[in-house]
């Protein structure tokens, strides 16, 4: 079995039995393709035949580059000259450690799957990506969107009652973007106010979120929600559609990442600071103020639904830099 198959069972893998989001599995192919195709222009060079690429999908790896490298062609020499044409190429630090990290994923499945006798990337180090620290918004900036949030919703306007209903949970529960779209009606627990949330690798937590959240998600629920699921067509009675997703777009089906990331980002400008202007702003906030309230690290932790502890240190060190500026700014002697 060639390395391109070896490679599209792999992505299968994550996305079928590891539960990967579809945009993880996405770079992992992207990076996999990179891979191969380096693979098969070494191959090349060195006089060897090359071999067309197998037709395996539209979005399979093999239709991304041309020329099969068996398993056992996949050895330490090649992954480490794959790197280092990727750093002289002038990748960031964090592309290159993202790279490394596939290759040591790909070839440990290999090898566990006995596809591969030994595990190739075992000993491959990649430079450490450099850590910048997450936008965080200060509380007045905050406030100062809900207010706006609340301006916009005062009128029952449906899309501004979810707009607002969806930045409340995003802020309250520090939840993804993807986890934000994916909730469901029935995943609200209006009386505990926590909502079942699925996460990365399909796993599922249980978060809490505040009484102003529960007032916005209440009223949209009671009223913008409705509206949306109301179908008019030309010439027909209105009917009403049925849909579990709670967040729904115009058409009253369940709204979309892309949605989400274009009312955060609109209101993310007008806001003093710089940095990305997605939702996963609020969730670094989010984070960051309730370290600041003197928040248990691991309490923290579960919230986000990291895996490890040390993902949700980097919010210490916001707590600290803020700290620091504003000891820097305030102190006579500083």
């Amino acid at each position: 079995m060639s390395l391109e198959q070896n490679a599209d069972d792999f992505l299968s893998h994550l996305a079928l039995e590891r539960g990967y989001s579809e945009n993880t599995v996405r770079a992992y192919r992207s990076d996999l393709a990179n891979l191969l195709a380096f693979a098969a222009d070494r191959r090349a060079q060195a006089g060897t035949e090359t071999v067309g690429a197998e037709s395996v999908g539209a979005e399979s790896v093999g239709a991304e580059t041309a020329g099969a490298e068996g398993s056992a062609g996949m050895t330490l020499d090649l992954l480490r000259d794959w790197l280092w044409a990727a750093s002289n190429g002038g990748l960031s630090k964090a592309t290159m450690a993202r790279r490394s990290a596939t290759a040591k994923s790909f070839s440990a499945w290999l090898t566990r799957t006995g596809l591969q006798t030994g595990d190739a990337a075992v000993r491959l180090r990649a430079p450490r990506a450099d850590r910048s620290l997450p936008r965080v918004l200060s509380r007045a900036s905050v406030q100062s969107i809900f207010d706006l949030l609340d301006e916009r919703a005062s009128d029952g306007d449906p899309i501004g009652e979810r707009n607002r209903a969806i930045v409340e949970l995003l802020y309250a529960s520090a939840l993804r973007v993807s986890e934000i779209v994916g909730i469901d009606v029935d995943d609200l627990d209006e009386e505990r106010r926590t909502v079942l949330v699925t996460g990365k690798g399909s796993k599922q937590r249980v978060v809490p979120f505040g009484a102003p959240a529960l007032a916005a998600v209440t009223q949209y629920r009671q009223n913008g929600r409705r509206e949306q699921l109301i179908s008019t067509a030309p010439g027909q009675e209105s009917q009403m559609r049925v849909s579990s997703a709670l967040f729904l777009n115009t058409r009253g089906e369940r709204v979309g990442t892309r949605s989400v990331y274009a009312v955060v980002s609109e209101l993310l400008s007008r806001v003093p600071g710089t940095g990305p202007e997605g939702p996963h702003a609020f969730r670094h906030t989010a984070a960051t103020h309730l370290l600041d309230g003197g928040a248990d690290l691991r309490a923290v932790q579960e919230m986000l639904g990291h895996s490890s502890l040390g993902t949700t240190q980097i919010y210490t060190h916001v707590t600290t830099e803020r700290l620091r500026s504003t000891y820097l700014a305030a102190h006579p002697r500083a």
